[in-house]
């Protein structure tokens, strides 16, 4: 069996997949609630016992390998996150789950979706800007959520290779006077301004309160990332002015955001739009100036109206790749072990396995 999971601020994916070869076949898969546990070795326990309950599976010591994409940045096996009140490490979860260190995969969450792309249907794609996508180019990938996560896939000469990016916790860079404004108004109550500030769940609160403090919605005595649903309903609905504004402000600067990403990483072969928000607001999104912004970058601007745009419509991509990643580390250790076999034993190694 192979455990994934897509750990994420506010949810967490788990899920058990039966090998075939090498595809996978989902088994069991379960969504929680990620404040409600106090790490993520309770959660898996958790998820173990509901598994043996309801499928009849049992996982626990019979994990061949795992995979986590986590919200955050995952150094020298740690991760480092803004929005996970937990402390992780691979070298503590691995022999927790009776697993070599090496048969743990933890990874960056957008780089648990790019890795998710090639496994997706056409179906799950929503493309935005057709553009003329360039088969061996860079890809970009973003998502805004509880936190905003940033990820390049870049072409290696042979396969496309997906590359973390803190890029969120980088400087908010204002483009209008309007945008300025804001930037002076945060600095105020805000030590430092970043992207993630702007364009996450708890944006949508500033930026209502900056255009009409006077304007206050139940939400608003809770943290500032509950506000962004109750928000985008409003102006989905156009049942509040302010909040109508907030979000044709929010996706016109987001898809600026997104533009950068896309001139940085030079994604000729397209930019992906992944993340709670933008499915929520999916329908305004469409019919909004989110591709106009995205390419407005003065002379280079014809060069980004070219490259496509796409939604990831399946939310299961993180917890796909961080599964074939673990799966990916199954065949790397066969086939060490054949190649050791062969040199001990060329006529066993011959044998099937």
């Amino acid at each position: 069996m192979i455990l994934a999971g897509d750990i994420g601020g506010t949810k967490c994916n788990l899920a058990v997949f039966e090998e075939r070869g090498s595809s996978l076949q989902l088994a069991f898969k379960r969504r929680y609630a990620t404040r409600e546990f106090s790490g993520l070795e309770e959660l898996i326990e958790r998820f173990f016992r509901e598994c043996v309950a309801e499928s009849g599976r049992m996982p626990k010591g019979n994990i061949s390998a795992a995979g986590f994409g986590v919200a955050g940045a995952v150094v020298d096996g740690r991760l480092v996150a803004n929005n996970i009140p937990w402390e992780l490490t691979a070298s503590a979860l691995a022999p927790k789950l009776g697993l070599y260190l090496e048969q743990l995969s933890l990874i960056n969450d957008l780089v648990a979706t790019a890795y998710g792309l090639v496994h997706l249907a056409p179906e799950d794609f929503l493309v935005l800007n057709p553009g003329t996508p360039q088969f061996n180019g860079n890809q970009a990938l973003i998502a805004a959520g509880t936190g905003l996560g940033e990820a390049m896939i870049l072409w290696d000469g042979h396969q496309h290779r997906a590359s973390p990016s803190e890029g969120g916790s980088a400087d908010f860079a204002p483009r209008t006077e309007r945008e300025i404004q804001l930037l002076q108004f945060l600095k105020k109550r805000l030590t430092r301004v970043s992207c993630e500030e702007i364009f996450s769940g708890r944006g949508f609160r500033k930026l209502h309160e900056f255009l009409d403090a006077a304007v206050v919605h139940p939400t608003f005595d809770e943290p500032e990332a509950a506000s962004a649903s109750e928000i985008t309903q409003n102006a989905l609905a156009g049942a509040c002015p302010v909040c109508v504004e907030v979000l044709d402000w929010w996706i016109e600067a987001f898809g600026a955001e997104a533009g950068n990403l896309a001139l940085r990483v030079l994604a000729y072969g397209g930019v992906y739009f992944a993340g709670g928000i933008v499915l929520k607001i999916l329908s305004k999104l469409q019919h909004s100036n989110f591709c106009r912004s995205f390419a407005e970058k003065g002379r280079l601007s014809s060069v980004l109206s070219k490259i496509p745009i796409s939604v990831v419509l399946n939310e299961d991509a993180p917890l796909l790749g961080a599964a074939h990643q673990a799966l990916g580390t199954v065949s790397a250790t066969r086939r060490e072990r054949n190649e050791i076999l062969f040199e001990l034993h060329p006529e066993r190694a011959r044998q099937p396995q």
